[in-house]
């Protein structure tokens, strides 16, 4: 028998333990993962905040957080309520009795089991909308803030007369709401009618009336708001098309075409009409309570979008512009021309015809030749790291950089870069926290090079301490800088960070002020928690007076103070006030520049330079855009990390809208010029200028019927002297005079060649890039006639230079036994020199030696020049030029001087080389090379040996013996062959060449001979 004890009735039933901690642990789960999500945002924001006072600019964060929070919470709100709304009201229009039916059957099951649920789901569901609707809007900061701020640009549209601020400014911000409204209608009706038709106010099976009147009304209500909506785009269709892409003939363009003038335009202003009558019988349902209103509006609104908005226009396209579409199409473009041109500062640019001939007399004391830049900067990193780099940890980014500087009373352009950290590059041993983060913090030095006159062994003049004055030599920020470094120590401790590379004891403690504090322990968790590092809590070399320093790299730290400029993809450093400083452009961009054409930013300024990730050169995103402006100098200061932005622009309308969107941010363009010595360093930037070329490329046509056809569009010639694929060559500054130039002027150079396969030059680019000059921004195109004949492109250049023999032969000799030295060609210069009838374009190219193995750097060798009918090489390009003006006379009928440097020039066809013949000297041409083989095989092994005493021995024996080579080669040549020296007819082609296999293209190693 067994008893039971009798339940107490007022006791209850205590659940098991399992499930009592099961109902305890979710929520507690819950709240520790808000917890956690909480303070993770609270360490972005904090620590970004601390950030953008460290650089003087808590002002921009708040107020870009702070409307992006704004527009978050608005648009948010009204897509949650709005949703919320319409689902509570489609619940209340159920019906209070529903007849049976299968279908009703099958929703009852539904309608029980959500509805315990129900106010959760709805609200949960409103809530998860409203979060993706306000993180929508929140994105849309910088059109809210451009439509707030923005002002006029005082110039109109060319069809609705209206000012263009409209366009770029307001029209931008009312497609944002358009849509807005669209999606929150939408979706609006999806709830609306998911919660009635569960409820069984729309119904579809079953007799007599399958809708209730609420649902009816609702629904009614949603459709007519949803077609005045549709009424309200085609109103603003009609604007938009002046901002949207076409294609007219064979050119892509933008703005209307002339269907859309005379068919497309009226035809939206139908449509709109037609909408709003068709939502106005949707509204009338309201008080008809039946579906015929609806039904014949929407339905009148979709034939009539299918008739008039697209069959009339194709057929108006098809049989009357068709026919005569170069004609009909005219006006459009030349307002297309107009406004692109305008969009990109491309209304004034001076084109002048230039009367070049192939072979044209080079004048050696002309600027432009005088200052041919032949130290490359593409090439030389290696050379700058080898010879000044001092320590393994130090390196120097790639490309280099040019600027100009006043050396002895004379502006010199150079070849410019810092010493900057590298900590990758610290041996393993000396790999470890400590030292990546608190001992090697910072680069030292700034290092310069004359761009034209290199040393007698080919490396960069480098110019000495005293020629520049450098008062603060360390770099904290720069281009390679690491992630963060914690910097700084009490007063009277000693200095820990490793500082002056030329002094092994040398140590340093930051003092500059830069970057956050984190001797407070609040800080250092914060920071802990951003870098997930521990250290930055425990490690001692943490003090009271330590700061980390991060974001370090100058073109991002000005896109965050300036969020709203597109910024250059190369700054460059310059010696501003005995300080480092980097130098960056900013630009303001639109991409709703009525009738201007769009470009993609990413492929307008992709070249050579920023092809692969090694170069520190970034290409921009892609990004369209149908309007820049070069509006604001920046500069970052290497020590200190400080920020200043200088209005340069100050007209443009789209920096006004942000200065006065963020008051403070831009300094005027006065301040500029109170910084001594920053406008000697100021230039016109790359890749507005990459931008403004690739549309100046089909923009220089001015007849509206040639642009139809698109037969005289250039394009940028491929780089002719790298292997990468379909990579242009880069734009190049340099200092020249040419055309109607007063003087000699601090330039950025580009060529073009016709479109399609054809390589021969058809114009010479060129920008003033000295702010100094009343000239700055002046474009200058140098066009060549069809009526000059064939003038060599830049590939046409570099085939004619490394297919002729005596090159090639030379090349084969500097790549030496087996391979064991690398030839790398320098940047191909394209120099137009001389006027009217002796006008013509010089090509000159620097050609570097790298030893194959050990410790290797390019040296420069030779340089080779073409003057589109004669290729020479000689060491020097003063040597090469006098070649040609010798090379010149000669072919025409002048008696060469017997004294000249060593010329290397395309033998007549079928001459042949007679057999080694000895000159008073005693030394056959075969003896001569031998021993310059056997100088040049000692002069690596010098270098592999790290023996540059050796080296130069060397290399002076080598050019002993390449002057012995060239006097037989002389002797050879005037016995009766067409060697060097000798006074050889010119090859009737420039690109004529001697044998296939000796001929090495650019980065190829051809065998030894």
């Amino acid at each position: 028998m067994s008893f039971s004890m009798p339940r107490d009735p007022g006791r209850t039933p205590r659940l098991p333990l399992s499930r009592r901690r099961g109902r305890v642990l979710l929520p507690t789960l819950a709240i520790l993962a808000a917890l956690a999500l909480a303070f993770a945002v609270f360490t972005a924001y904090y620590t970004e905040l601390l950030w953008f006072r460290s650089v003087d600019a808590s002002g921009v964060y708040n107020r870009r957080l702070g409307t992006s929070i704004v527009l978050f919470v608005v648009f948010g709100a009204l897509m949650s309520g709005a949703v919320l709304l319409n689902a509570v009201l489609a619940h209340r229009a159920r019906p209070s009795y529903v007849a049976t039916s299968q279908e009703q059957q099958s929703l009852d099951r539904y309608r029980m089991g959500i509805e315990p649920y129900r106010r959760p789901l709805v609200v949960g569901l409103s809530v998860l909308l409203g979060l993706l609707a306000g993180g929508a809007a929140a994105g849309e900061w910088k059109t809210f803030m451009l439509w707030r701020y923005g002002g006029s640009f005082g110039t109109s549209d060319p069809q609705f007369g209206m000012d263009v601020s409209f366009f770029t400014f307001d029209l931008p911000w009312y497609r944002f709401l358009l849509g807005f409204g669209f999606a929150l209608t939408f979706i609006s009706l999806l709830v609306s009618v998911a919660v009635l038709y569960l409820y069984g106010a729309i119904r579809l099976q079953g007799v007599g009336d399958r809708t209730t009147t609420g649902a009816r009304v609702h629904v009614s209500v949603l459709l007519g708001v949803f077609v005045l909506l549709k009424a309200v785009a085609y109103f603003l269709d009609r604007y938009s098309l002046e901002i949207r892409d076409a294609r007219v003939g064979r050119a892509e363009l933008t703005g209307m075409t002339y269907t859309d003038i005379n068919a497309l335009l009226p035809a939206k202003t139908i449509l709109a009409w037609v909408a709003v009558i068709c939502a106005v019988l949707c509204f009338a349902n309201i008080a008809r309570r039946t579906w015929v209103l609806p039904g014949l509006g929407v339905g009148t609104l979709v034939i009539a979008a299918v008739l008039i908005g697209g069959l009339v226009p194709a057929l108006f396209q098809q049989f009357r512009v068709k026919p005569s579409e170069a004609d009909r199409e005219a006006a459009q473009i030349e307002r297309n021309i107009a406004q692109t041109r305008q969009a990109y500062q491309l209304e004034d640019v001076d084109r002048t015809p230039f009367n070049a001939t192939a072979g044209a007399q080079v004048p050696q004391d002309s600027p432009t030749v005088e200052n041919a830049r032949l130290i490359d900067p593409l090439v030389v990193s290696d050379t700058f790291t080898a010879r000044e780099q001092d320590k393994a940890w130090y390196e120097f980014a790639s490309p280099l950089d040019v600027d100009r500087y006043d050396i002895d009373g004379e502006q010199v352009e150079t070849v410019v870069a810092v010493r900057e950290i590298d900590t990758s590059k610290l041996d393993a041993g000396q790999r470890n926290w400590t030292n990546e983060r608190t001992v090697y913090t910072h680069g030292y030095g700034f290092v310069a090079a004359p761009s034209d006159t290199p040393t007698t062994n080919g490396e960069p003049a480098f110019l000495r301490s005293g020629a520049l004055q450098i008062d603060e030599p360390r770099v904290y920020f720069g281009e390679k800088s690491p992630t963060y470094s914690i910097v700084g120590a009490p007063e009277g401790s000693a200095p820990y960070e490793v500082d002056n590379p030329e002094d092994d004891r040398s140590r340093n403690t930051y003092a500059g002020g830069g970057g956050v504090s984190i001797g407070s322990f609040l800080n250092r968790s914060m920071y802990a928690l951003k870098y997930r590092d521990t250290n930055l809590l425990l490690s001692n070399r943490v003090n009271s007076e330590s700061r980390i320093l991060y974001d370090r790299q100058p073109r991002h730290r000005v896109e965050k103070v300036a969020p709203w400029l597109t910024v250059d993809g190369n700054p460059y450093p310059a010696i501003v006030n005995g300080k480092i400083m980097w130098i960056l452009d900013g630009y303001t961009t639109s991409n709703s520049y009525p009738y201007s054409t769009r470009t993609e930013l990413g492929s307008a300024t992709a070249d050579i330079l920023n092809a692969t990730e090694a170069t520190v050169v970034a290409r921009q995103s892609d990004q369209r855009v149908n309007y820049i402006r070069n509006s604001v100098k920046a500069t970052v200061d290497a020590y200190t990390g400080e920020v200043n932005l200088y209005a340069w622009d100050e007209d443009d309308p789209i920096l006004k809208a942000w200065r006065s969107a963020f008051p403070g941010t831009v300094q005027d363009r006065d301040a500029l010029g109170e910084v001594e010595g920053l406008l000697d360093h100021i230039r016109y930037p790359e890749d507005l200028f990459k931008v403004q070329r690739e549309l100046y490329s089909r923009y220089h046509v001015d007849d509206p019927r040639t642009f139809f056809s698109s037969t005289d569009f250039w394009r940028i010639p491929q780089d002719p002297t790298r292997n990468v694929d379909n990579e242009v060559q880069p734009p190049y500054y340099l200092t020249l005079q040419t055309g109607d130039m007063p003087d000699e002027a601090f330039s950025l150079t580009t060529t073009f060649v016709p479109i399609g396969r054809r390589d021969n030059l058809t114009a010479f680019m060129t920008v003033n890039s000295d702010p100094n000059s009343d000239e700055y921004g002046k474009i200058r195109v140098l066009a060549v006639p069809s009526t000059s004949g064939q003038i060599n492109g830049p590939q046409l250049a570099q085939n004619a230079l490394t297919s002729n023999q005596q090159i090639a032969e030379r090349i084969t000799l500097l790549q030496g036994r087996g391979g064991s030295s690398r030839v790398e060609y320098g940047n191909l210069l394209t120099l137009p020199v001389g006027s009217g009838d002796n006008a013509g374009f010089v090509y000159v190219e620097p050609v570097y030696v790298r030893a194959s193995t050990g410790t290797t750097y390019p040296l420069l060798q030779i340089v080779l020049a073409s003057d589109g009918t004669r290729n020479v090489y000689a060491s020097t390009l003063d040597d090469a030029l006098a070649q040609l003006e010798r090379l010149r006379q000669g072919s025409g009928g002048a008696t060469p001087p017997t004294t000249t440097p060593p010329t290397e020039e395309t033998p007549a066809p079928g001459a042949t080389t007679p057999p080694p013949t000895t000159g008073g000297g005693g030394t056959t041409l075969e003896e001569a090379l031998l021993d310059a083989q056997e100088a040049y095989q000692a002069g690596q092994e010098a270098l592999q040996r790290g023996d540059f005493t050796a080296y130069g021995q060397a290399q002076q024996r080598l050019k002993d013996a390449l002057d012995r080579a060239t006097a037989a080669s002389n002797r050879r040549g005037a016995s009766g062959g067409a060697a060097d020296g000798g006074a050889a007819t010119p090859s009737a082609s420039p690109t004529a060449a001697a044998s296939p296999a000796a001929a090495p293209t650019p980065g190829s190693t051809a065998a030894p001979r």
